[in-house]
């Protein structure tokens, strides 16, 4: 299976050629698509950080609720 996923498939056919080609590209594009999912988790993670130390606020009694 790893043979064939770099290429090392044996035979002359061009069906298999292509659709080894088809795949080899597939996972170029899913790769690519996981670096950019990761880079934007990071970048929703760092902001929810960032969100969170408005938590952090003390208030020292808690104020009525208009009615």
């Amino acid at each position: 299976m790893a043979k064939a996923l770099l290429g090392y498939v044996g035979g002359s056919d061009p069906r298999v050629h292509s659709e080894m080609r088809r795949l080899q590209q597939r996972v170029q594009d899913l790769e690519s698509e996981l670096i950019r999912m990761q880079a934007q988790n990071d970048m929703l993670a760092a902001a929810a950080r960032h969100d969170d130390s408005m938590l952090d606020i003390d208030v020292p009694q808690a104020e009525p609720a208009l009615t």
